[in-house]
């Protein structure tokens, strides 16, 4: 009985974890390495984010977040304001221009 109990009390917590964890992933026009570090240092700044990688073969950022504390429209705000696009959301376009040319989206990947 303590072992169901304990198996129920359980599955109730998992549950109320994955209330507060969603996913998403996010295409952008990241180039190489320099640009990997650029979007998830600022993610590891931002409310409600608990992880985040981005995938340079594919350009895509995958985001574990918070939904009570920010949202996809915030997400990609913040990776247009380190100047890449996010999605259909375009760069910052000062932001952009502040990059190294290797991170422009016509440089070719290192």
């Amino acid at each position: 009985m303590l072992l169901i109990f304990c198996l129920f009390g359980f599955s109730i917590q998992t549950l109320a974890q994955n209330k507060n964890q969603a996913e998403i992933t996010i295409q952008t026009s990241a180039v190489c390495e320099m640009c990997k570090d650029r979007p998830e240092n600022e993610m590891a700044y931002t409310t409600g984010v608990k992880s985040s990688n981005l995938d340079l073969e594919n350009k895509k950022l995958y985001i574990v977040y918070n939904p009570k504390k920010t949202n996809p429209e915030q997400l990609k705000k913040v990776i247009s304001s380190v100047g890449y696009d996010a999605d259909q959301m375009l760069a910052d376009k000062k932001a952009y221009d502040a990059l190294p040319p290797c991170c422009k989206k016509d440089a070719k990947a290192h």
